[in-house]
């Protein structure tokens, strides 16, 4: 479903809207049936309102988009914590990466690199 760039950007825009002001917005990929983030909040329970917050936010506008109803997303998000340099470059790279392993090409998902 979010293989349509419309779509896609209505996950991204929601991403980055409060960058910098509820959390700091790392590296993204909004793949055609799920999306990987990087993110930096304040506390475990500013990231799961945020997530929360995203899911709802994301969800309504792409079911109103699409004329239609009900649950768009899977109920738990995965999340974890990074805790050393080599694992948070790791995860970038997987980010980076996950379109091309996924065998799609360039307009099939959007990708965002974080530069400081």
């Amino acid at each position: 479903m979010l293989r349509r760039p419309v779509l896609a950007k209505i996950v991204a825009d929601s991403l980055l809207y409060f960058d910098g002001v509820r959390y700091r917005m790392g590296d993204f990929v909004v793949m055609p049936n799920h999306v990987h983030l990087m993110a930096s909040f304040a506390s475990e329970d500013s990231m799961g309102a945020q997530c929360d917050s995203w899911l709802h936010f994301t969800a309504m506008k792409i079911n109103s988009h699409l004329g239609q109803k009900g649950k768009f997303w899977q109920q738990e998000p995965f999340d974890h914590l990074v805790r050393s340099p080599e694992q948070y470059q790791y995860l970038r790279r997987y980010i980076r990466d996950n379109g091309a392993k996924a065998k799609l090409q360039k307009d099939e998902f959007l990708y965002r690199r974080y530069e400081p």
